[in-house]
């Protein structure tokens, strides 16, 4: 299985920071962000990766990864996401050609957790799988609704009212059809491309799976998170 990063935005929740470099680059402890969710790849047998960058920073991602090999990535391309703001599904698009029709493990590039997803990657067959956590603000994020036997039969994102605790976390797995997918996308009121609307497809289809993240996750995003991913990875390196 390849692995996509999402590593676009412009990360306009982190400014002034974010005027120096794209977020992604930004330090949890000792690392640049991105290299947490390359390792969480990589710790799961995924060593051909594709990150998918915007904004005016983009020239430093390629500094500062180089070819990949030093962490333990095999092939490393990169994609360019001309609109910044166009959403996740969006920026999943342009990882068709890479894919080449097979599934994908996708995460986003402010995403840091010492969870081990090699399980879920080895067994994943078809459909799509998402990675779900406990947290104390889903309002922040897509929230799953689950029925009596614990399906998700729908994912709303950044609900007032929340219909769980869990937050989807910015850890998927598509197969090959999420790109066709993708094309019957509507923007929402954000004007984005949301992954939610592509993840409430596979639930009407009846091919949306899930896991729950076991460990430390967060989204760094926000400066509050951004601290807690580094006191947490300064006691846990």
């Amino acid at each position: 299985m390849k692995g996509v990063i999402l590593a676009g935005g412009l990360g306009s929740r982190l400014y002034p920071l974010t005027h120096v470099t794209n977020k992604h680059l930004l330090p949890v402890y000792n690392k640049p962000m991105i290299h947490y969710p390359i390792a969480t790849l990589v710790n799961a047998g995924i060593n051909e990766i594709l990150i998918v960058v915007s904004g005016p920073h983009v020239g430093h991602f390629l500094g500062i990864l180089k070819n990949g090999e030093e962490l333990g990535v095999k092939h490393l391309e990169y994609a360019y996401q001309e609109k910044p703001d166009g959403g996740i599904s969006d920026a999943l698009s342009l990882a068709e050609s890479f894919a080449d029709e097979k599934p994908i493990c996708v995460i986003l590039g402010d995403n840091t957790t010492d969870a081990d997803i090699s399980s879920a990657v080895s067994s994943f067959k078809e459909g799509a799988t998402v990675f779900l956590k406990k947290v104390p603000d889903p309002e922040r994020f897509g929230v799953p609704e689950f029925n009596a036997d614990r399906k998700i039969i729908a994912i709303e994102e950044k609900p007032q009212k929340p219909k769980s605790d869990y937050a989807v976390t910015g850890l998927y797995i598509y197969d090959g059809k999420a790109f066709d997918y993708i094309r019957e996308l509507k923007p929402s009121d954000r004007g984005q491309l949301e992954v939610s609307d592509l993840n409430n497809i596979y639930i009407e289809k009846g091919k949306l799976h899930w896991a729950e993240l076991d460990g430390f996750w967060g989204d760094a995003g926000t400066f509050d998170s951004l601290l807690e991913a580094s006191n947490y990875w300064k006691k846990n390196k």
